[in-house]
């Protein structure tokens, strides 16, 4: 299957947040509390992705109640946070939704993504990602994590299926 077929086959989209959705980077606060920062083209590519009918899922070893609030203002409901074993979230998810994985992208940056990775249809990662995960991957993004990657993917499904304008 090229890459063409496997965007055009896709519905779902997951994805981490640390080395994703950020640039893997935390500042520590004096009182320890951890800060991120987001891309807004990131953000703004879910959202139009929801609102075009695609579901959006997260799936986290971390759990920042900041990180939970911002994803779901954008209209993500399926977040999980502060697992160890991500394959468990997402046989749970495919499950509860009767998802087909081959539909599903998912896009990871280091080893605990790999386990789900090798599940999906079509793994993804930014171009910083672990060698590993970019040796699995049937798509690297020219972007870094914390930088449009999670843009370009979603972009790019959306434009192949002819739903973005």
């Amino acid at each position: 299957m090229n890459n063409l077929e496997a965007f055009n086959s896709i519905n779902t989209f997951i994805f981490d947040v640390d080395g994703v959705l950020t640039d893997g980077n935390l500042i520590v606060l004096e009182n320890g509390q951890l800060l991120r920062t987001m891309n807004t083209k990131d953000g703004f590519a879910m959202k139009k992705a929801i609102d075009a009918g695609y579901k959006i899922a997260i799936i986290t070893g971390g759990n920042s109640e900041g990180v939970v609030s911002r994803l779901k203002g954008l209209g993500i409901n399926d977040i999980y946070a502060g697992v160890s074993e991500k394959i468990d979230s997402f046989q749970e998810l495919v499950y509860t939704y009767d998802l087909d994985a081959e539909a599903i992208l998912y896009m990871g940056d280091d080893l605990p993504d790999l386990e789900v990775m090798v599940k999906v249809g079509l793994p993804t990662c930014p171009s910083d990602a672990d060698h590993e995960i970019q040796r699995i991957s049937k798509y690297i993004s020219a972007h870094k994590g914390g930088q449009g990657c999670v843009r370009d993917v979603i972009e790019r499904v959306m434009r192949v299926q002819g739903k973005w304008s």
